[in-house]
């Protein structure tokens, strides 16, 4: 990473001089074109992820983080990580820190339905200006109903499924992610879940569906996967 984007992430407001107001549901909808988005620090929005995104946990360690606002109220937040430990080698040449992995994206309910979209794209604007990743990638959870609607309307390529997934079964017979499992019960160990007497055992998932988008259309070419057609049913325009 340069030095110029860590500098620019040191200055960023701290939690206090960002932090998260809750306002009832609003009246008069917002414009998609008024919402910003900036990098900041990841005590501005973790409390925000871990309650409300559906893995219900903040990633660590965290490369980027970025708020997504309203005026001066947060509407949502963007997490950016190294992912996989061998995720950087789909794109041919790459070094680790040249693919980054989206790994949290959450946006407020009672904003509209492209307010994703708008803000995938403002993100891909400022890592694009930027230009210290190469490739962006992102999975989507069959497991917890998501297919990637938001990346194929942002123009993202589709890889196809990783490998399959490890989740827990905490007795109910519900597959819950190991990160869900950490953050409600502060382990996830099955071993040690046994000993408190949870009765858990794992669950194989199928794999995530893959997407990736090319910050610099030089490094096109060095896509190791050739792009699939999307999954499942697309709506016609």
């Amino acid at each position: 990473m340069s030095a110029r984007v860590v500098q620019e992430q040191d200055r960023a407001a701290s939690p206090a001089q960002m932090a998260v107001r809750i306002r009832p549901p609003r009246s008069t909808p917002i414009d998609v074109k008024a919402l910003i988005v900036k990098p900041v620090m990841p005590g501005v929005i973790s409390r925000l992820i871990i309650d409300h995104h559906y893995l219900h946990a903040m990633p660590s360690p965290c490369w980027r983080c970025f708020g997504v606002y309203a005026g001066d109220t947060l509407m949502g937040g963007a997490v950016f990580t190294a992912g996989p430990r061998h995720g950087y080698r789909v794109l041919s040449g790459a070094r680790p820190q040249q693919v980054a992995i989206l790994a949290r994206l959450w946006l407020a309910d009672d904003l509209p339905k492209n307010a994703e979209s708008r803000t995938l794209a403002m993100l891909i604007h400022l890592l694009r200006r930027e230009g210290a990743w190469k490739l962006l990638l992102s999975y989507a959870d069959p497991g917890a109903g998501h297919e990637g609607v938001i990346y194929r309307a942002s123009g993202w390529l589709y890889l196809g499924k990783g490998e399959p997934s490890r989740y827990l079964d905490l007795g109910d017979g519900r597959p819950v992610h190991p990160c869900t499992a950490y953050g409600r019960l502060g382990t996830n160990n099955l071993g040690h879940l046994h000993r408190t007497g949870i009765d858990a055992r794992q669950m194989i998932q199928a794999g995530k569906h893959r997407y990736a988008y090319v910050l610099d259309p030089a490094w096109r070419w060095r896509l190791r996967d050739a792009a699939l057609p999307y999954p499942g049913k697309v709506a016609a325009p």
